[in-house]
């Protein structure tokens, strides 16, 4: 039985094309996962790319800029040609090597410091409790809409000083954005997609412009920051505008996966669930295991600029290289009984927000909202449960709910 299970795991792997994703892949990867970790560490696809797995691999891509680059422009071109999500996609932050990337992260760092994110945490409260209030009223809610993508639409619009009326189209846009970056892309969402860059940019520019008139605090205030540029080190217009877009899209996208995946999976394993809420001080190393079970950012992209070899295999200067977090996340061979929900585990040297240089500038921000918004939930509503279908995204490169109906 045991080597009838490794036949078909094997021809599992050896089936799986990034450019032809499988029915029912997004909604449960895991099972290939398993398969490209034990088969096929090094997997190359028809197109020239390369996938890596292990999570000893993407550590070293992740620490290793010079062989392995984050800049986008060769590959990205003949996907989006010379399009609104092009230029978008090709100056934001992390589709970027240095200089740009340095000049841009020290800028955007100054205003994400422990001391302002810690300022931060009393209105953090104070919003998650006022959405907790609005459930409470209404018993049948979203937990998607109602709570996890409604915390960090407000976190992020605070940074920017946003006024909260014209926070509205945010969230469309950023799924826009943020779902042109998926392995295949429909000439719908490629349109979409553009629109939503053209739009988002329109509105900064003229936040921008009023900024600049009536400049805020350079030290809670990241658009200011921005603007103002750091120790003579200033960003283009374009660069502005398009990193403005990286933030707000980076800091909603995956914090409303993370919370929205985490109160999915209590439901799962109640064990877990019942003993968090009788240690609610595990809820540090909660955050970072639903992050490690669960991915939010699910693919990573680097492209090599030289000869490089991962077991035994050369890959050639050139080679995009795609890396599964989701799948180096679950390695057995750094994480014991990766497949189990263990809310207590330590260490947890999860890849969720990448590793080195491009280490996400606000991983302290986003574990802050996961802790307070899935503790006080937990608080609030401990016999919480889903009253309809939880209704997956669909996406592969950023695994999340579009709908998850719950009574509390």
């Amino acid at each position: 039985m045991q080597a009838g299970m490794r036949a078909a795991d094997s021809a599992l792997a050896d089936r799986f094309d990034i450019a032809s994703i499988p029915p029912g892949f997004a909604e449960d990867p895991f099972p290939t996962y398993r398969a490209l970790l034990e088969h096929s560490p090094v997997k190359r696809f028809a197109d020239g790319s390369v996938m890596l797995s292990r999570h000893a691999d993407l550590d070293r891509v992740y620490r290793d800029t010079k062989a392995f680059s984050s800049d986008k422009k060769v590959e990205f071109l003949p996907k989006f040609g010379a399009t609104p999500l092009y230029e978008h996609h090709t100056t934001s932050l992390v589709f970027n090597d240095p200089p740009l990337h340095t000049r841009v992260r020290k800028i955007m760092m100054g205003a994400l410091t422990p001391r302002a994110i810690s300022a931060m945490e009393p209105g953090l409260v104070a919003l998650v409790d006022t959405l907790l209030d609005r459930m409470a009223e209404k018993g049948e809610v979203d937990l998607v809409e109602d709570f996890a993508a409604a915390i960090p639409i407000e976190v992020i619009g605070n940074l920017f000083v946003m006024p909260h009326e014209e926070r509205g189209p945010l969230r469309d846009w950023s799924l826009a954005i943020l779902g042109a970056l998926e392995p295949t892309l429909t000439p719908e969402q490629h349109e979409r997609g553009n629109r939503a860059v053209g739009d988002f940019k329109a509105y900064l520019a003229d936040l921008a412009a009023r900024r600049r008139a009536r400049p805020g605090d350079p030290a809670t205030d990241v658009l200011t920051r921005l603007i103002n540029g750091n120790e003579g080190e200033q960003l283009s217009d374009v660069e502005l505008l398009q990193n403005c877009i990286f933030i707000l899209n980076a800091g909603h996208e995956t914090t409303t996966n993370l919370i929205g995946n985490a109160l999915f999976e209590l439901l799962q394993w109640p064990r877990e669930k019942v003993r968090l809420e009788a240690d609610p001080a595990l809820i540090d190393t909660a955050v970072d295991e639903f992050l490690r079970f669960q991915s939010p950012n699910q693919l990573g992209n680097r492209m090599t600029t030289e000869p490089v070899e991962f077991h035994g295999e050369t890959i050639d200067a050139g080679t995009r290289i795609h890396l599964a977090i989701g799948a180096a996340n679950r390695d057995p061979r750094q994480f014991e009984h990766p497949d189990r929900l263990d809310l207590a585990r330590k260490p947890n040297r999860h890849l969720a927000f990448a590793q080195g240089p491009h280490l996400c500038a606000g991983f302290s921000l986003a574990r802050m909202e996961g802790r307070i918004a899935i503790s006080r939930f937990l608080k609030r509503f401990p016999g919480y449960r889903l009253a309809g279908e939880a209704r997956r995204t669909g996406r592969v490169r950023f695994r999340g709910f579009a709908a998850l109906p719950a009574t509390v």
